[in-house]
């Protein structure tokens, strides 16, 4: 299949490009052990071409390129640093970090901070349900919907489990009313004066009926409530502690240096 040559210690040369030199060693496990005669010829001589051509690549690259950008193990090195450091630091976030934040800490943050949590959208308290327009007891809906009590709220839910084809009855969480638009077919051209001026809104189109009805809004560039912003706050905090973890790892490590006599400045 092709001509072999040994070098001076007896390893079998397949193929040679420039000064890089392929052994007949190097092809160990390249080929199935189910394969053909014909197959095992196909993958060798492919495997060979491919490595010629990587050859040939890499020698014109070592030709075209200045000594700076040729240090190549300059740059392998510091990777490996970098990648060492990361990994270890990855270790012991994973191994001593506390992710338990409290609300007390959640509440604290946020009044440290009120200045930062701006709002950037409008946001909504809302319930909302889409119905087919057959769906049974659409008037009974309707009144569960409007009503306040607890029992009708219990009634609505049970209801809209089995006939909604898209539903959402929680009025403590504020959403983006971005996100709401996309479900409800509202069209308005100016957000801020929609909301100001609709609570409860019943909507058609050819096959849906569409209940809205808004708790409480809040406008973009208001300050954000901490309801809103609680899971960043978290975040956040675990974040801060994240960075305040790896800093003492850093300067312990410095310090025990120092203390040990390893390190020297001349």
């Amino acid at each position: 299949m092709w001509q072999e040559k040994e070098d001076m210690d007896g390893r079998v040369k397949v193929a040679k490009a420039f000064d890089y030199i392929l052994y007949l060693e190097d092809l160990n496990g390249i080929v199935p052990p189910s394969a053909s005669k014909e197959d095992s010829i196909t993958v060798t001589k492919n495997f060979i071409e491919n490595w010629i051509r990587q050859k040939a690549v890499l020698h014109k690259a070592e030709r075209n390129l200045d000594e700076e950008k040729k240090d190549v193990a300059k740059k392998l090195e510091e990777y490996r640093n970098s990648l060492l450091t990361y990994t270890y630091e990855t270790q012991l976030v994973q191994q001593s970090l506390d992710t338990v934040v409290s609300e007390e800490e959640i509440e604290k943050f946020y009044e440290s901070n009120r200045n930062n949590f701006e709002l950037k959208d409008n946001i909504i308290k809302v319930i909302y349900i889409k119905l087919n327009k057959k769906s049974p007891k659409l008037n009974k809906a309707r009144d569960w919907f409007k009503s306040n009590s607890a029992k009708d709220r219990k009634l609505l839910q049970d209801y809209c489990h089995q006939y909604a084809l898209n539903y959402f009855l929680d009025d403590s969480t504020w959403l983006l009313f971005d996100d709401l638009l996309k479900e409800i077919p509202i069209k308005t051209y100016d957000k801020e004066q929609y909301l100001q001026n609709n609570r409860n809104i019943e909507i058609e189109d050819s096959s849906n009926i569409y209940m809205v009805s808004i708790k409480g809004f809040m406008m973009k560039n208001s300050t954000s409530p901490l309801s809103f912003e609680r899971n960043n706050i978290r975040t956040m905090v675990i974040n801060e502690r994240k960075l305040k973890l790896i800093e003492r790892m850093e300067q312990e490590a410095y310090d025990d240096a120092r203390k040990g006599g390893d390190v020297e400045v001349y």
